[in-house]
């Protein structure tokens, strides 16, 4: 946390600084250090791993930050789990993302500051990530933003069998499709 920490709030706050209007997003899910972005200008608090820090929901609500509510699964933060099972991955998305959702808005964060994200690749294999990307629709159906972090994922490299420096047309299709399907707010790495 500490080297998150490090990492992450001098830069914001000096984006914030320099850019007092622009939106600012950081991926943490630890609680201390939403806390310390929070206080140096973050506007969103990206919960990659999906509550593991119960904790950030709160710090959000506090400071009056978005918040994006990922399924990751169950996964710990940090690892690759292997042999996933789901009965259904697209319930289980949906029963976390729309459950993480509604808990943060009962602990105060506003219902217009949050998104709920599929987390492709975070604890899912390639079958699950293109499964959740076919049905992203049922996740637009419930009301909440969808932001989708698509780019140069595994499972797009696994699909089309290219290197991560070669995914960007297959990043580009994903998200359209993802647009289509009712994502609102895209996640990426190339500008």
């Amino acid at each position: 946390a500490e080297e998150e920490a490090r990492r992450t709030v001098g830069f914001v706050a000096e984006v914030r600084r320099r850019h007092p209007d622009v939106v600012i997003s950081v991926d943490t899910w630890r609680h201390d250090v939403g806390e310390a972005v929070c206080e140096a200008g973050a506007d969103v608090l990206n919960d990659a791993w999906g509550g593991v820090d119960p904790k950030l929901a709160e710090v959000a609500a506090r400071y009056g930050a978005g918040l994006v509510c990922t399924h990751a699964g169950g996964a710990e933060p940090r690892t690759r789990p292997h042999r996933i099972a789901y009965d259904d991955v697209v319930a289980d998305i949906l029963r976390v993302t729309v459950g993480l959702a509604e808990r943060a808005v009962e602990l105060g964060v506003r219902a217009d500051g949050i998104m709920i994200d599929p987390g492709h690749d975070f604890g899912k294999n390639t079958r699950h990530s293109l499964e959740a990307t076919r049905r992203l629709e049922e996740m637009a159906e419930t009301g909440w933003p969808v932001l989708v972090s698509l780019s140069n994922k595994d499972f797009v490299g696994e699909t089309l069998d290219r290197p991560v420096k070669e995914r960007v047309i297959g990043t580009l299709a994903t998200t359209a499709v993802s647009a289509w399907l009712g994502a609102r707010v895209y996640r990426v790495h190339e500008v």
